[in-house]
């Protein structure tokens, strides 16, 4: 069959879906497809990261979610997924994996009141379908895994650090934002007031809580990459987690951002990044690059 859009990584179209919450695309970092859970559909986040590819982003918190109709989309797009013809009508032939549930969005997701329930929502619709591995006496061979993908700003509130406790008991992953080694560094970064050494115990609080992954973006500003100074800070700051994170989602710019700087970005070249990725890795770290 004729592919009537491909989905690509440097495309994440959502209207393929049609739905409020759930939307499909092909991750670079999942290596397939990723349908993800969007909390955030007002466009609110509490952060307002430079390289954002989220339009209209407002700093805020998401409008209440309406879980019947989550639990709806998500029934619904898994059966399309699985026993339709999702994928041969918008996904490549070597993409046709579904990888993850992930949730991400248009904003940080554990800032949604809902957030509990709405993993205990998620890990029930897996089960039904089968997508965690072994239940009874069938087992899945490729269980898919449940991914929160957050700026971990909120994990010192013990209500998110109990439901990312949940998603370890349905294979979960946490992938936890850290950009930068310095309080400045995270400010022209991310745009908020940040201590790195407090940024730190949220990510030990998280990482004990649930497998977790740091994941970093990494760009050039105004022509230049990052200084070495605010690479060596950064570094210094992940030495602190070696032991209890096993790596780091390094990687680049794949599509524009729709913040006001976005023409002061630029992407940096695989070299560069694979050269700061062997600098972490003698740190004792895995990392995956994606530039």
């Amino acid at each position: 069959m004729t592919l009537q859009h491909t989905l690509t990584v440097s495309d994440h179209n959502r209207d393929v879906s049609g739905m409020k919450y759930i939307y499909p695309v092909v991750s670079r970092r999942a290596g397939g497809v990723s349908i993800g859970i969007n909390l955030n559909v007002n466009n609110a986040c509490n952060w307002r990261c430079v390289y954002c590819q989220v339009p209209n982003l407002a700093r805020g918190t998401p409008l209440p979610i309406e879980l019947d109709l989550l639990e709806k989309e998500l029934r619904s797009f898994l059966t399309y997924a699985l026993d339709g013809d999702f994928m041969e009508r918008y996904v490549a032939e070597g993409d046709r994996h579904l990888k993850d549930i992930a949730f991400s969005g248009n904003g940080e997701p554990t800032s949604a009141k809902e957030f509990p329930e709405v993993v205990t929502l998620v890990d029930n619709v897996l089960r039904d379908f089968n997508l965690l591995g072994e239940i009874g006496n069938t087992k899945q061979i490729n269980p898919i895994k449940v991914r929160l993908i957050t700026n971990g700003s909120l994990m010192d509130k013990q209500a998110v650090l109990d439901s990312v406790s949940h998603l370890a008991k349905c294979n979960g992953e946490v992938w936890f934002k850290l950009d930068a080694g310095t309080k400045e560094g995270i400010a022209r970064v991310n745009d908020v007031n940040l201590n790195p050494e407090s940024h730190i115990q949220r990510l030990k609080k998280c990482a004990a809580a649930c497998p977790t992954f740091i994941q970093t973006c990494m760009f050039g500003l105004d022509g230049e990459p990052p200084a070495e100074a605010d690479v060596l800070a950064y570094l210094a700051l992940i030495s602190q987690v070696k032991d209890v994170v096993p790596g780091v989602h390094l990687y680049g710019l794949a599509r524009p951002s729709y913040q006001a700087e976005a023409e002061r970005l630029s992407r940096l070249s695989e070299e560069w990044l694979e050269g700061v990725a062997q600098r972490i890795r003698q740190l004792g770290l895995t990392v995956y690059v994606s530039p």
